[in-house]
């Protein structure tokens, strides 16, 4: 008989499927198949599988090799650098749960270093807006049951999160959409030809960077007023049509990507998309969302938003929380030489930051936490693989509409490895004592 584990949160994005089954060997170490998952969070699972997995700490040497050494050695270098920094960066969080990012925070609190998640360069912008102007949003589930106008603005859900449009989006037959596809209206709004704008009814090609005109020109379409000939490249009769077709629907649900919030305008772009969902609510029902990426960067802003009152950007370096922005996140940070230690857990900088950002990283003491070989472990002074938060140790998460959700073990993590929390809690010890407190 099949050893099944069902219901199996994915850890991949922030989708967070928790319909995955996973097949393990009769003895319940190994994993042997997943199912019901899409290709990447499949792969993420096995992963934790891999032969040439890395299990122990690594210090790199003076001639460039690495040398392995205990966790206690580990904890031990990492409270020292941590303590003796003037202003040390502790970023990441995004794929590790909400327990560990806790004492994460406590360790950066004590040594007054700056605490900064990957929505710093994701949804930060999102973020901002919503401080600014508030957000009109819902569940998954609701929007599952009730939307049947779908639009997809700056964002390829069929690449990004493969299932998304198959559980929450398009195709599931909801409550009041019992036909499914059928019974929505799907619009994508993207300069490029994607997958996801294959399958949409309405594809507005916009112009490139174009977004807060034509959000602008929706605004003033929904209110019968008169555009000129071509906005963002699009025609004024499509646009229209668009807004008709929107005002139209039972439930408008908007979900937006880095293609709004990295492009110029910014957090100014999502200012305006709240602003017309706004509007829409004049006619019908309507909602919005991010499509936030990362398995939990929506838990790192919630608790960060409890302990500090921020959800990224938070520099602790004066003994408060401070956040400004432009002047307490990362790249920034680095870019200006303001940082003299670097701490990253559960993201990968070194694969998505400018270079010269990563070149300072690789010339600052600096440690990485991940159970991956990834361009960061490559450049940082230590390594800590831990173990996979999901697979091989529960904890709590959030959804991008964040919903918590408490993810679940699947198997044992290999024999002597630690958790993430685990380790956070040996060097917080270490930063203690470092500090007699």
């Amino acid at each position: 008989m099949a050893n099944i584990v069902s219901d199996v949160i994915c850890p991949f994005c922030g989708t967070l499927c928790d319909d995955l089954e996973v097949e393990l060997s009769d003895d319940g170490k190994k994993i042997l198949e997943v199912y019901h998952a899409c290709a990447i969070g499949a792969e993420k699972i096995l992963h934790s599988q891999a032969e040439d997995r890395i299990t122990r700490p690594r210090m790199m040497q003076e001639d460039g090799t690495t040398k392995e050494i205990s966790y206690e050695e580990a904890a031990k270098y990492t409270a020292k650098i941590l303590c003796y920094a003037k202003k040390p960066l502790m970023y990441g969080w995004s794929s590790t749960s909400c327990e560990a990012q806790s004492v994460g925070h406590s360790i950066a609190e004590a040594v007054g270093g700056i605490v900064d998640n990957t929505a710093t360069v994701c949804h930060g912008s999102s973020l901002i807006a919503v401080q600014d102007v508030g957000i009109p949003s819902c569940t998954l589930g609701e929007a599952m049951n009730r939307a049947d106008r779908v639009v997809f603005w700056g964002c390829n859900p069929a690449h990004a999160h493969p299932r998304h449009m198959s559980r929450y989006s398009v195709y599931p037959r909801g409550f009041f959409t019992g036909k499914g596809s059928k019974s929505r209206k799907v619009f994508v709004i993207d300069p490029r030809k994607t997958d996801t704008a294959s399958l949409a009814d309405v594809h507005l090609q916009i112009e490139q960077g174009r977004d807060y005109e034509l959000l602008s020109a929706l605004r003033v379409a929904f209110r019968g007023e008169k555009l000129p000939d071509v906005v963002a490249g699009i025609p004024k009769d499509q646009i229209y049509e668009a807004a008709d077709l929107l005002k139209s629907g039972r439930f408008v649900i908007i979900y937006f990507g880095m293609g709004v919030t990295q492009s110029l305008g910014k957090n100014h772009n999502i200012d305006i998309a709240i602003a017309v969902t706004r509007d829409l609510n004049d006619y019908t029902k309507a909602a919005i969302m991010p499509m936030r990426g990362h398995y939990n960067v929506t838990g790192s802003g919630e608790v960060l938003g409890w302990q500090y009152g921020f959800p990224f950007c938070v520099d602790l370096s004066r003994g408060i929380a401070r956040y400004n922005p432009g002047e307490t996140s990362s790249n920034d940070l680095l870019m200006r030489d303001e940082v003299d230690a670097v701490f990253v857990l559960g993201s990968d900088p070194g694969a998505h930051f400018p270079f010269s950002s990563v070149k300072k990283i690789s010339q600052l003491p600096s440690v990485a936490i991940d159970p991956h070989l990834t361009p960061t472990t490559a450049v940082c002074k230590l390594h800590v693989p831990v173990a996979f938060v999901g697979v091989e140790v529960g904890g709590c998460c959030y959804r991008m509409d964040n919903v918590p959700i408490e993810s679940r073990k699947v198997v044992d993590p290999p024999e002597g490895m630690l958790t993430d929390q685990e380790f956070l809690e040996l060097v917080l010890a270490e930063v203690r004592k470092c500090k007699g407190v």
